[in-house]
């Protein structure tokens, strides 16, 4: 079975909190599978043995036998379900990450992987986190579709263009362990690998700490909101010819043709590079796309400044994952 003292390319050793639940799953579908092969070969076998030299004869009807067919229907359905049901289970709780865990930003090129704290350090090709801790990582592409896979982890999760994808684990031994992409994504993918650091708590304070020349992202989103004249339109007082941003990030609003949207993460990135694809009600179309001169980074960092703004306001932190549309509104969005 696959484990800590295994040192085989085909069993990674487990350090995180999914794997030893994708492992179960896997050797399930292993064994069932095993034993039905082995049972149909046995069987071919037996009856390719007694009836070899059996004379051919005419074709009899055979009359059904409702208790055999019911139940060489029910156990494989039973079998399938069990499957079904486990692997569901998996699934969802590696979908679904903690509203608390520690942000990290991802983004993926060829053909590297950047990676950018929520503190300000900043990484290419590794990635320090701390041991027995909720890790989030918020990954998007800035070329082709990667795939970012952690075997130790028995985590992957494609990265995309123009779309967020996240990935969470939670890790449990220190240690430092392989980073793939596991999606073909150019001439160098093979050369697009990096290796997961995972620090005892003290240690990983202590190496975050060195970040603070960087700024934190948030810090850093205000200076390019500043830089990029952001702060001339969406003001709180009369004078402003864009909504105000201060508490915006995770609540609904509405739009011009009638829809509610959620201002999370997707939503603001595309009203920074496609101001009219969602215009806000109350509001003209008048914000010009910074599609070309802000990368995916410095999207990132937009979004964690308004972000910011939210927190600032209710004085907690602010989860990636917004509340759904449905609830309360509380004001108008990012144009």
């Amino acid at each position: 079975m696959p484990g800590a003292g295994w040192n085989f390319a085909l069993f990674p050793e487990r350090a995180a909190t999914h794997a030893g639940q994708v492992d179960a799953v896997y050797m399930f579908l292993v064994a069932i599978c095993t034993t039905m092969a082995v049972l149909i070969c046995l069987m071919v076998t037996f009856f390719a043995v007694k009836y070899r030299r059996s004379k051919n004869r005419p074709a009899q009807q055979i009359e059904g036998n409702l208790i055999l067919e019911i139940t060489w229907s029910v156990i494989p359905l039973g079998v399938f379900m069990l499957m079904f049901v486990w692997g569901a289970a998996v699934y969802f709780d590696a979908a679904s990450p903690p509203k608390n865990a520690e942000q990290v930003d991802v983004v993926a090129k060829q053909w590297m992987w950047k990676f950018q704290h929520m503190d300000g350090q900043r990484e290419i090709n590794e990635l320090h986190i701390p041991v027995g801790r909720d890790v989030l990582l918020n990954m998007i592409s800035q070329d082709v579709i990667h795939s970012f896979f952690v075997p130790a982890f028995r985590e992957k999760a494609d990265v995309l263009p123009a779309r967020y994808t996240h990935l969470w684990f939670h890790a449990t031994k220190a240690g430092e362990y392989h980073l793939f992409c596991a999606e073909y994504c150019g001439t160098m993918h093979s050369g697009m690998i990096g290796r997961i650091v995972v620090m005892e708590p003290a240690q990983y304070e202590a190496w975050l700490s060195g970040g603070g020349a960087f700024g934190s992202l948030s810090q850093n989103g205000q200076k390019l909101f500043q830089d990029l004249g952001c702060v001339t339109c969406h003001r709180s007082d009369a004078q402003a010819r864009g909504p105000s941003l201060t508490g915006l990030y995770g609540r609904p609003v509405n739009l011009s043709d009638g829809r509610t949207v959620v201002a999370d993460d997707a939503y603001i990135r595309e009203s920074i590079l496609d101001p009219k694809a969602k215009i806000v009600a109350g509001f003209e179309p008048i914000m010009p796309s910074f599609r070309g001169q802000v990368d995916e980074e410095g999207v990132l960092a937009l979004i964690a400044y308004i972000r910011s703004l939210a927190q600032q306001q209710t004085g907690e932190p602010v989860s990636n994952h917004p509340a759904p549309a449905n609830a309360p509104p509380a004001g108008k969005k990012i144009q």
